[in-house]
This record gives C-alpha cells, sequence and structure tokens, in this order.
C-alpha cells in the first residue's frame, strides 16, 4: 500500500514537471493579449474590454401605443399650427403697441379693426381648414406666444358680449378659449415638439 502510494506520487510529480515545461515552451512573442485599460480616479489600473450590444425585442403595450398615436398626432398639428401662432403674437403686439396711448375708444377700435382685416385676409382660408383637434392646439400656442388666453384677448380687441359669445361656441365644440398653458405640466410635450419646430423654422438653433 505505501509503495502504491509513492508511484501515484512520482506520478503527479512527473505529469506537473511536463506540464510546466509546455506551458514555458509556449511563451513567447504572441502570448498576451492586448486590452484597453481603465485608470481609476485611485490611480489603479484595471483591464477594460467591450461586450457586443444586444438587442431585446418586445411587444409594445396598449398603453405606450396610444401615448405614441396621441404624440403623432400632437406633433402633427404643431407642426401645422406653429406659424399661425407666431404671426398672432407678432401682430397683436403691433396692435398693443399701437394702443399704448390711445385712450379715445373709436380710435382704439379703428386700430384694431385694420389690423383685423389684415388677419382675415392673410389666415381666414388657411384657419378653416383647421381640425377642433388643430384649433384646441393653436389657441395653446397663441397662449405660450402672448401670455393671454383667448378669451382674454377677444373680450380686450372685441368686447365682453364678442368673447362670451365665442366662449359658448368653443365649449359646443368641446373646447375652451380660458385654457392656459403649460410647458412644464400637462403641456410639457407640446413645449418639446414646439421647441424642435422652432429650430425647423428658424427661430431657435439647435443645442
Amino acid at each position: 500500500m505505501k509503495r502504491l502510494k509513492y508511484h501515484i506520487v512520482i506520478l503527479l510529480f512527473l505529469l506537473t514537471s511536463v506540464l510546466s515545461k509546455n506551458l514555458l515552451a509556449q511563451q513567447g512573442a504572441y502570448d498576451t493579449l492586448k486590452v484597453g485599460a481603465y485608470i481609476t480616479p485611485e490611480g489603479d489600473t484595471i483591464g477594460q474590454s467591450y461586450l457586443p450590444p444586444v438587442l431585446v425585442y418586445g411587444r409594445m403595450t396598449k398603453h405606450w401605443r396610444n401615448y405614441w398615436a396621441d404624440w403623432t398626432r400632437l406633433r402633427n398639428a404643431v407642426y401645422v399650427t406653429y406659424p399661425y401662432a407666431k404671426a398672432a403674437g407678432r401682430i397683436m403686439n403691433q396692435i398693443n403697441a399701437k394702443l399704448v396711448n390711445v385712450a379715445d375708444r373709436s380710435k382704439r377700435r379703428a386700430i384694431i379693426k385694420q389690423h383685423e382685416k389684415e388677419l382675415k385676409k392673410e389666415f381666414t382660408d388657411k384657419l378653416t381648414q383647421l381640425s377642433v383637434y388643430q384649433g384646441k392646439v393653436l389657441m395653446k400656442l397663441i397662449n405660450r406666444e402672448t401670455g393671454n388666453n383667448c378669451y382674454e384677448i377677444i373680450d380686450e380687441y372685441k368686447g365682453f358680449v364678442s368673447a362670451a359669445f365665442w366662449q359658448t361656441i368653443a365649449i359646443f365644440f368641446g373646447s375652451n378659449l380660458k385654457q392656459s398653458y403649460e410647458p412644464t405640466g400637462k403641456d410639457l410635450d407640446m413645449e418639446k415638439i414646439v421647441k424642435d419646430v422652432e429650430v425647423m423654422y428658424g427661430y431657435r438653433t439647435a443645442s
């Protein structure tokens, strides 16, 4: 039994010697793999390599299908109506600048009527082609450009009766002239789209 153990020890020793020689024989110019390195803030160097990307596919849920459908509809409406909102804001600023020192009501009405004709001439045919949804988006964008909702604008330029009349019509079509624009709240998606549109139309540089 002792003799068998002795032979096993000798055999293991011989195998170890052969393997060591083979490993030493394989060492040379091509026994090292070069890899990238990452140097930690503490100054340690760690070997670094990159794994290939893994693509994971999954079915879009109903919630996200509806979300992206609504987002696409909103994006298209903003693209269509933004130029009108921008033009309306520009003309309203011109009107307000002329009305600053005018106290006479008849003169104020004449100034407003002059610009009203300008707006009708330029936009009536185009605006009548908008859908109800696009009209809602336009009212929000006008609020964004002017700081006033459409009810306040009509009340200021045309009087309370006209404002109340058009508010009734708007409510009938499921809208509201008094709706506000909340770029960091419920209108966050619209604000993101508007900023992209502003880059497209040259009102803002890409950041």
